[in-house]
């Protein structure tokens, strides 16, 4: 069989792999499965031994820090894919985060503090890496972000990350328009739950992954290795007219009353 190498010569950044069975892994796979050159990001000591066997395994080129809460860090890693490669094409964020207490608890009664962290690090972080993205893009590109359908219904127990991936969705529409005149194309991934670390801080997370399963049309749930397929295709030149989406990865899920 002839081996897919449609991501040739692109070069991409992953943010947001935590380990093996997380959504950005699936992405990297799937990314040097077709071919792509690759530089991922992990975030901080504690999590470099699990980051550090997903990069050898797709090849990556890089491997850097990267806590968006840490002034310098961001710009230091599009320095350093700027001295590597001097361009470039694909960009994934993955990156979500909001304190447990204001996770778990009712939006009404959210923190102030909690919900500007969860919108800092969950959606200002992209607007923050399309701009340092962008002069790397001279040739054109694809941003990727991953959004939940708690962003466009209220889903019971995701609580106060429904208006933060509302959110997160609304700035890729007006990113899509803003970096469309130089060929720049922004689109969010929004796949059905998932058995992920990030996951699991949801309360009754399983509840939400059995109801999950029984009401997908496809009765099944998705996988990060799906999720990394269609990442690879959106990041592809055979979608270069496909922007501001919220794209759904979820069995159908999503068209469900």
């Amino acid at each position: 069989m002839e081996r897919d190498t449609h991501l040739q010569g692109k070069v991409a950044l992953i943010v947001g792999v935590a380990n093996s069975h997380s959504i950005a892994s699936g992405c990297a796979h799937a990314f040097a499965a077709a071919g792509a050159e690759m530089a991922l990001t992990y975030l901080n000591d504690k999590a470099h031994p699990h980051v550090q066997p997903v990069a050898d395994d797709v090849g990556a080129h890089l491997l850097l820090p990267l806590d968006v809460e840490v002034d310098g860090e961001m710009e230091a890693v599009f320095a350093a894919i700027k001295a590597r490669w001097g361009r470039l094409d694909i960009l994934v964020h993955s990156i979500a985060y909001c304190p447990a207490e204001d996770l778990q608890g009712r939006v009404v009664d959210c923190s102030q503090a909690g919900f500007l962290r969860a919108m800092d690090i969950s959606v200002h972080s992209l607007i923050r890496m399309a701009r340092l993205a962008e002069p790397l893009m001279d040739k054109g590109g694809s941003l990727l972000t991953m959004s939940y359908y708690g962003g466009e219904k209220v889903v019971d127990r995701y609580n106060v990350m429904g208006p933060v991936k509302a959110a997160l969705e609304g700035t890729v529409r007006s990113l899509a328009v803003e970096l469309g005149p130089r060929d720049i194309r922004v689109n969010a991934l929004s796949p059905g739950p998932l058995l992920t670390r990030a996951g699991s801080g949801i309360a009754h997370f399983d509840e939400l992954i059995d109801a999950a399963r029984q009401r997908s049309p496809q009765r099944s749930l998705v996988s990060i290795e799906e999720v990394g397929k269609v990442a690879a295709m959106y990041a592809s030149d055979a979608t270069r007219l496909i922007s501001g989406e919220t794209i759904h990865i979820d069995g159908g899920l999503h068209v469900r009353a």
